[in-house]
């Protein structure tokens, strides 16, 4: 089938399918489970993803028209965006034939729901000073810890879990990864609200929760390379909008703002036109991103630039909008109030501004790493997180 003619069927597909409403958490979990199976079905979840797997083994042509037709509806996907684009790709990737097996095709349709634990109280954005302990018994582990800021955990099946093996080399390299089960007893979910009254993140605790090793992922201390592919991954996810709906319910959208702001007055248009440039640039950025991996080169530190141009993007837009509209935006009830409240989430989720930026001067540009006096202390000895 050419690129047209699969335009217009994932076009006629959405057209029927899609829901109709714009609220895509009507239904719950079971009306996104069953239209994540659809969706799979007729061929459009995993389209770029090995057949062997579940997926459609196509091109990121065809993924590129799919997301350029799902733009214009509101998809009730979030609840898989962590599996379809973190841990399902780390599995992929750096997971055993059996867990791909196991793994990947029931996260493609929706039948089970991951969600991603690396950060903890005392382990932000420097994940690997992380404290949560996997310690070996016979062919399983017990782990013991707390993770924080967890996306979808209330809802997952499985969670990609980061934990510490070894205390007595440099924190980087005592970390080992691991499928953990969310229903296993010992897993304690604990709702986090933010400012807007919603519970998007949440604690996690596990208290003597054991794992099997042959759901260990990679080689036992080697989780932090396992978590770069993972980060990589989320960040060009991120920036990618993966498993998100498109912009046509965001009320701080440059569709959105134009509906309601005077367009006749010149100041408001340049603002508005810088606001779609800003938005074309990420566009077009990560287009080439998806034309380098397309052509076999993975795009690697380069994704964090992807995620801090969003981060800044969702920031001004944020900014924007409550210079337009007025004061009244930023009130309970008013379209842009959550808009305006989440903002900043995304310049800390997923790694700071701050983290990004030292990412891309290290890793891209090539500038000087940061002065560290801790790569070479065994983590016993660090004073680090609730340790300090």
């Amino acid at each position: 089938m050419n690129l047209a003619d699969y335009r217009r069927a994932a076009r006629a597909w959405l057209q029927e399918h899609a829901p109709s409403d714009d609220h895509p958490e009507t239904g719950g979990i079971a009306r996104a489970k069953d239209f994540m199976a659809r969706l799979h079905d007729a061929g459009y979840s995993g389209i770029t993803w090995p057949k062997q797997w579940g997926g459609q083994g196509l091109t990121q042509a065809e993924e590129r028209v799919f997301a350029e037709e799902a733009r214009d509806h509101t998809l009730p996907t979030y609840v898989f965006s962590i599996g379809l684009g973190m841990t399902g790709p780390t599995i992929a990737e750096r997971g055993t034939d059996a867990q791909r097996e196991r793994f990947l095709r029931p996260l493609l349709r929706g039948e089970e729901i991951w969600c991603q634990l690396f950060s903890e109280p005392g382990a932000g954005s420097d994940v690997a000073s992380l404290q949560t302990g996997a310690v070996r018994d016979g062919d399983h582990w017990v782990v013991n810890g707390q993770k924080v800021w967890t996306s979808v955990a209330q809802h997952a099946d499985w969670g990609l879990l980061l934990a510490r093996t070894d205390v007595e080399v440099p924190k980087h390299k005592g970390l080992t990864m691991f499928v953990v089960d969310m229903h296993h007893p010992g897993v304690t979910v604990r709702p986090l609200k933010d400012m807007s009254g919603r519970a998007n993140f949440n604690e996690v605790f596990f208290d003597d929760v054991t794992v099997p090793d042959e759901h260990r992922v990679g080689e036992v201390n080697d989780g932090w390379s396992v978590a770069v592919t993972t980060l990589l991954h989320e960040r060009l996810s991120i920036s990618a909008g993966v498993g998100m709906s498109g912009q046509r319910e965001n009320p701080a959208s440059l569709e959105a703002l134009r509906q309601v702001v005077d367009t006749g007055d010149p100041l408001v248009r340049d603002q508005l036109v810088e606001l779609h440039l800003r938005s074309r640039a990420l566009e077009l950025f990560n287009e080439r991103l998806a034309q380098e991996t397309r052509a076999g080169l993975f795009p690697g530190a380069r994704g964090s630039a992807a995620k801090l141009l969003l981060a800044e993007l969702t920031l001004f837009q944020a900014d924007l909008a409550t210079r337009l509209v007025g004061p009244e935006a930023a009130l309970a009830g008013h379209p842009l109030a959550r808009a305006i409240s989440t903002a900043l989430g995304l310049a800390l989720g997923g790694g700071t501004n701050e983290i990004m930026r030292n990412i891309i001067g290290d890793r891209v540009l090539g500038l000087p790493p940061e002065p560290r006096v801790d790569k070479t202390v065994p983590f016993k000895d660090l004073k680090v997180g609730t340790q300090a």
